[in-house]
């Protein structure tokens, strides 16, 4: 498309870039504010100040960053494809995935699971202290193992495997049902009304949990729902990398459109969840479809008006945001470490719930910013996670236009 409307993609999609360290920053608020939420926690410690400010920023933030975050993840991949093809892209994932997966998840779990330990004898008993009697097992196998935050790279890396089957077995699939797939994928994300038709079979999906939301196990063994939740918005991702131009240039036209559209459906699941925990809902067939594909539509409106918004309103480097991005990789390896650790800290100050999420935000942003600075971006440790040299000075503000996703 091309009309005065239309705003023009920049080659290098810096755009992008500063999507991904709003999404990243946003991951630690997210965090923070599961410790204070008034609903059922997923998980088992919570601060003694609760507030429904922290109920709204989780279902907020929920909403939309992860499938944010598959959708540029199938965008990258597919260009990573492009540009090395099959081999070279699945070498790249093995390298930025699977072998920083491999490497940080046993220390990382072993400091978590002490942590979360710390905060549930917090939550049960007042004081700080270790009981295994009282660390419930996540998996529904009993093993206390799992991906932790780390599900994303886990389920990003086989989403990427089966991409590189697909286009291994792609000459065994007749061309015109590639382009019938394709086109129609294309298509729908090209329509004002296609967020519908893309919400219906996640929609089906979460039907099949009581809250109407997938949720992450967090299991080396997902069930088949995350695959079809996280997999829809990464075949989106895929498709539209082929069609990048038109569709991010319409995503970029329509930005204020869809958010107002996907403002108007979270209100819509607010209401939903609100009247189906009163039993107000009883009434309705199947409160919990109605809810899922309410929420599902939120998420593909906001994804696509979070790219279009920022190719449209931010598609220029920007320091402060390159700089994020470029630490992105390693805030969201270890924030969680901040989050449960300040988390304790502030247990028993005499603060409200909100003066809380605000003290442990800003405290595990600048840990996790300085860490990175003094420990990794100009080590070899960065250079596993980033897949380059450390900067020198004459190149620091030449960053390359990356996603946490395409890693």
């Amino acid at each position: 498309m091309n009309n005065a409307h239309t705003t023009p993609v920049p080659r290098r999609l810096h755009a992008l870039d500063n999507l991904r360290a709003l999404m990243m920053w946003l991951g630690i608020v997210l965090h923070v504010a599961i410790n204070h939420i008034t609903v059922d926690s997923p998980l088992p410690w919570r601060d003694p100040k609760t507030s429904p400010a922290a109920d709204l920023l989780l279902l907020f933030i929920h909403s939309f960053r992860m499938p944010v975050f598959f959708v540029l993840a199938g965008f990258f991949v597919a260009l990573l494809a492009e540009r090395r093809g099959a081999d070279g892209m699945l070498k790249n994932r093995c390298l930025r995935l699977a072998l920083p997966f491999a490497i940080f998840w046993p220390p990382l779990f072993v400091a978590t699971t002490v942590l979360a330990m710390v905060y549930i004898h917090l939550t049960v008993r007042g004081v700080p202290g270790i009981d295994v009697a009282l660390t419930p097992a996540r998996q529904a196998s009993g093993s206390p193992f799992n991906t932790m935050h780390l599900w994303f790279l886990y389920q990003l890396f086989w989403l990427s495997v089966l991409a590189w089957a697909g286009m291994r077995a792609r000459r065994f699939v007749p061309a015109r049902l590639r382009e019938a797939l394709a086109s129609g994928v294309t298509g729908l994300m090209a329509r004002r009304w296609g967020f519908a038709v893309l919400a219906l079979p996640l929609a089906f999906v979460g039907m099949l949990y009581p809250s109407g939301m997938v949720k992450e196990s967090g299991s080396f063994l997902p069930p088949l729902a995350e695959w079809m939740q996280s997999g829809l918005f990464f075949v989106a991702g895929w498709y539209v990398h082929g069609q990048q131009e038109r569709l991010l240039a319409l995503f970029a036209a329509r930005c204020k459109g869809y958010a107002a559209a996907g403002l108007a459906f979270l209100v819509a699941t607010v209401l939903l969840l609100g009247t189906s925990r009163g039993g107000r809902l009883h009434s309705v067939p199947h409160p919990e479809f109605w809810t899922a594909f309410a929420y599902n539509a939120t998420a593909w409106l906001w994804s696509m008006a979070l790219i279009g918004g920022f190719v449209r309103y931010l598609p220029r480097q920007n320091a402060v945001l390159a700089y994020l991005s470029q630490s992105s990789y390693w805030v969201y390896l270890v924030h969680m470490l901040g989050t449960v650790g300040f988390g304790i800290l502030l247990f028993n100050a005499p603060l409200g719930a909100v003066a809380k999420m605000g003290l442990n935000i800003a405290a595990t942003s600048l840990v996790a910013l300085a860490s990175y600075q003094l420990l990794v971006r100009h080590t070899p440790v960065g250079r596993l996670l980033n897949g380059q040299r450390p900067e020198s000075r004459s190149t620091r503000k030449s960053t390359k236009a990356r996603v946490f996703a395409a890693r």
